[in-house]
């Protein structure tokens, strides 16, 4: 038996589709949500990335905002211009892009964005909201697999969800974020022992580890939910590939997510929407459709 193969283009369509109805709506009181994007060099991934993020926001009838700044800019100079867009009443999310060159802190960086501008939900104080279970944004990522979960109808209250991966901006979370769900949580890394062992236990497996297709059948139970979060450029071919083995896993999972083309867009959309609730927030309005 072949695993289903999650849509991921029909998910984020609807789901953006859903939040362009809030904008239109929210626009109608006369606000419009904002986002400003930073980054910093010339990072050929990035850049798509910033531009499938502009494009995403014009689309949903946001305000979005870009700027580029190049590789040898001063600290100090990035940081201004955070502070400039905290004082922005048209900015409701910030993002800086990461990687950011060796000579620019991102701890400095992450915590002088705005507590209720934070779109990426790095900041410290978001992520102990995160960890209490209080309001406010998720990570975009490990939000957009929980969304991708419940829209294919995947129970997750009671299975017992292995992360692979222990990284502060999805492992981690995505471990929080799946406690909230209710699921059993088991978190692997590189130093765990029998590791194949404990991901064949998982219900619903989430690989976030950055190593192309080291997930192989031999780490999944059958009929298992594989979700791939990983995006790696292939050295041989240029091609992209995720974390997991699509063609050795398909007929071990019940479902699958493709690289790339589902977790990918799906965290471009809890962008989106954590912009729109900051700025129902700062409007002190929630709109309903």
């Amino acid at each position: 038996m072949s695993a289903q193969v999650i849509n991921g283009k029909e998910i984020v369509s609807a789901y953006r589709a859903e939040i362009k109805e809030h904008v239109e709506a929210l626009k109608s009181k006369g606000v419009q949500p904002g986002l400003a994007v930073v980054i910093v060099g010339d990072d050929p991934a990035s850049h798509v990335y910033v531009r499938n993020k502009a494009k995403a926001c014009e689309e949903a009838g946001m305000h979005s905002e870009v700027y580029k700044l190049p590789e040898n800019t001063p600290e100090q100079e990035l940081l201004d211009l955070i502070e400039k867009l905290n004082g922005d009443s048209a900015i409701h999310g910030i993002l800086v892009q990461s990687p950011l060159p060796k000579h620019i802190s991102e701890e400095r960086v992450v915590e002088a964005i705005a507590v209720d501008k934070d779109a990426d939900c790095f900041h410290p104080v978001n992520v102990g909201n995160l960890m209490i279970g209080k309001e406010g944004p998720a990570p975009c990522t490990p939000a957009g697999v929980i969304e991708i979960l419940k829209k294919v109808g995947v129970e997750i209250a009671g299975k017992h969800a292995v992360v692979i991966g222990r990284s502060n901006i999805v492992g981690k979370p995505m471990a929080i974020l799946l406690l909230r769900e209710h699921a059993t949580v088991t978190v692997v890394h590189s130093r765990t022992k029998n590791l194949e062992e404990i991901t064949r236990q998982a219900d619903i497996l989430v690989a976030a580890v950055g190593k192309p297709k080291m997930v192989k059948r031999e780490h999944v139970k059958p009929g298992a939910v594989v979700i791939d979060v990983g995006i790696n450029r292939l050295e041989d071919t240029g091609k992209l590939a995720g974390d997991v083995d699509f063609d050795d896993v398909l007929d071990t999972a019940s479902y699958i997510t493709p690289v790339p083309g589902c977790v990918g867009p799906m965290t471009i959309t809890m962008l989106l929407k954590n912009t729109l609730e900051s700025a129902e927030r700062a409007a002190g309005v929630k709109v309903t459709v």
